[in-house]
């Protein structure tokens, strides 16, 4: 069970934690760094997203992800959130 098992209610659980948390909150709590490159923008917000993603696969596995244990970016976190519907930032979109 990994990444491409992520549903788009999953995602959309983390980004209601992430916000009620707040982003520095939810990094400390998970593990994760700030996102350099990619990022989930849902409600004209941008999420770091492979920490969402990451903790979204807790509904998958029974645990979030650590940050370790996968690696972000266009053809893993970016390409799995894209392929559920999401817009996500690149370097190349960003500007």
């Amino acid at each position: 069970m990994g990444l491409p098992d992520l549903r788009r209610e999953m995602i959309l659980t983390a980004v209601e934690e992430y916000d009620e948390l707040g982003r520095d909150a939810f990094l400390e709590r998970y593990g994760y760094g700030p996102a350099r490159d990619y990022f989930l923008v849902y409600g004209n917000r941008r999420y770091d997203s492979k920490a969402i993603a990451g903790v979204a696969h807790r509904a998958v596995g029974g645990r979030p992800l650590r940050a370790s244990e996968f690696s972000g970016g266009n053809a893993t976190v970016a390409r799995v959130l894209i392929d559920l519907g999401f817009e996500v930032t690149t370097p190349r979109t960003r500007g």
